[in-house]
C-alpha cells in the first residue's frame, strides 16, 4: 500500500511538475515516513469536501509538507528562545504537528478545514503519544477565515493552505491575538506565495531557502518592543 502511495505521487508530481524534482520529494517522502514513522504521503484535492457543500473556491489542494525544507525550517525555529507553541493553520493529517514535536514544541494545534484529514491527524497523534508524554497536542475542524488564534501561540506554519482572501482574514486574527497579548511571533511559511501581505503588515524575512527552484521555505518574525 504504501509502494502504490509513493509511485502515485511521483507522478503526479513529475506531470505537474517535473521528473527531477519528484525524485527529490519522494526520495525524502521515504526518509521522513520511516523516520517520523508517519502515513501522510499523497495529495487530495478535496473533491469529497466539495461534495459536502464545503466551500473550497480560496483552499488549495492537499499536498504534505516537504521533509527537506520542514526539517530546516524547524531547525531554525528550535534555536528561537522560548518558542514553544505552534499552529499549524491547514494542518492536513499532522505532519508538522509530529515533526515540531520531535524538535521540541510542547504545545502543537491544528487547524483543518476537512473532518477526515483532522480524524487522520488524531489517528497520527495518538499512534505517538507514548513519545511526547509531557506535549500537549490539539486539532480544532475550523474554517481558517473564523478561527480564533490562540493567545499562547509563538510560531505559526503555514503550507500554502489557501489564497490570498483566506490569508487576509488570517493576518487580522493574528493581529489580534498581538494586540492581546504582545509578543514576538515568527511565521515559518512553506511554498509563501502570500508572503507580501506579512512584510506589509510588519514582519520581517529571518530566513529564506530555496532550493530545486520550486521547494521553498522562509521564516518571518514580528517584534514586541
Amino acid at each position: 500500500m504504501k509502494v502504490f502511495q509513493y509511485i502515485r505521487y511521483f507522478f503526479y508530481l513529475a506531470w505537474y511538475w517535473n521528473p527531477v524534482l519528484a525524485i527529490f520529494i519522494i526520495y525524502h517522502e521515504i526518509k521522513g515516513e520511516r523516520k517520523y514513522k508517519l502515513h501522510t504521503t499523497g495529495y487530495d484535492e478535496l473533491n469529497n469536501l466539495k461534495k459536502q457543500g464545503v466551500d473550497i473556491a480560496h483552499s488549495t489542494m492537499y499536498m504534505p509538507a516537504n521533509y527537506y525544507i520542514l526539517e530546516k525550517l524547524m531547525e531554525k525555529l528550535k534555536e528561537i528562545p522560548g518558542n514553544t507553541c505552534l499552529l499549524d493553520i491547514g494542518c492536513g493529517k499532522g505532519r508538522v504537528l509530529i515533526v515540531a514535536a520531535h524538535y521540541g514544541f510542547k504545545k502543537l494545534i491544528g487547524a483543518e478545514l476537512s473532518d477526515k484529514f483532522c480524524n487522520d491527524a488524531n489517528e497520527n497523534i495518538a499512534a505517538h503519544k507514548d513519545n511526547f508524554t509531557e506535549t500537549f497536542f490539539d486539532i480544532y475542524h475550523a474554517n481558517a477565515s473564523d478561527f480564533l488564534i490562540p493567545d499562547e501561540v509563538t510560531t505559526f506554519f503555514l503550507y500554502n493552505p489557501f489564497d490570498a482572501v483566506v490569508m487576509q482574514h488570517v493576518l487580522e486574527h493574528i493581529n489580534d491575538s498581538l494586540e492581546r497579548n504582545p509578543r514576538d511571533l515568527y511565521i515559518a511559511y512553506m511554498n509563501p506565495e502570500e508572503k507580501e501581505l506579512f512584510l506589509l503588515s510588519g514582519f520581517n524575512e529571518i530566513f529564506h531557502l530555496k532550493t530545486m527552484n520550486l521547494l521553498e521555505g522562509t521564516i518571518l518574525q514580528k517584534t514586541h518592543n
